[in-house]
């Protein structure tokens, strides 16, 4: 990342969380910064901002 990159992940459905957590500490270790997260559906039965927790996270639509 280009100093100092300030960056929104976002991605389609918030399950587990496994997937934008992998991405926040990919970004983290080549030195960008997460800004927050951002999802189109969420399926919060399944604990996914759990994983996320301490980080900005928006979800449009949550279903279940």
């Amino acid at each position: 990342c280009p100093a100092p990159a300030r960056v929104l992940v976002v991605d389609d459905v918030l399950a587990t969380g496994g997937t934008a957590k992998a991405a926040c500490e990919l970004i983290e270790a080549v030195g960008g910064t997460v800004i927050g997260c951002g999802f189109v559906l969420g399926l919060p039965a399944l604990g996914g901002s759990r994983r996320l927790e301490g980080r900005a996270t928006r979800v449009l639509l949550s279903v279940g």
